[in-house]
């Protein structure tokens, strides 16, 4: 095999000045574009994983604030159960007082009415006692007639009743 030592050089001098020509006009801008690209893939790559983070964020804030409403209308609704608990016995308080004070002041009235009755049926009685007395003493009667006069008294003040 024999070697040529021309076309060696000559080989090697091509591929320099390729090489050089490569790379001040196809390298730089090749390696330019994928500088870019791997930059612009980076940033998205860093967006991606803010907007992520955001996002959980949000979401946490979201279950939160969930969380709260719940909680905030469950005490609302236990609250006005309370209420109208309170407001019901404090209804039925009112009207045991108003049926006791009912009662009380119908027992008075029919105390009244009674002592009243009682004051003129003695009344009745000291004017028919007093009555029947001076009649017996008009007459002096046996005590068959002091019946019968007393009897027919009574029959009177019943029939004035």
């Amino acid at each position: 095999m024999h070697f040529y030592w021309e076309s060696f050089v000559f080989a090697i001098l091509a591929f320099t000045i390729l090489y050089w020509l490569l790379s001040k006009y196809a390298f730089g801008p090749l390696m330019n574009v994928m500088e870019e690209r791997r930059r612009m893939i980076s940033e998205q790559i860093d967006t991606t994983e803010k907007n992520r983070r955001e996002a959980e964020s949000l979401l946490a804030e979201q279950k939160k604030a969930l969380q709260d409403v719940r909680v905030e209308a469950s005490e609302i609704i236990e609250q006005a159960k309370n209420t109208s608990k309170k407001q019901g016995q404090e209804l039925i308080d009112q009207a045991k007082e108003e049926a006791t004070r009912l009662k009380d002041r119908a027992l008075r009235d029919i105390e009244d009415e009674k002592n009243k009755a009682v004051a003129a049926l003695r009344g009745q009685v000291s004017a028919m006692s007093v009555m029947i007395a001076s009649k017996i003493i008009e007459k002096q009667i046996d005590e068959k007639s002091q019946e019968q006069l007393v009897e027919h008294y009574l029959k009177e003040v019943g029939g004035n009743q």
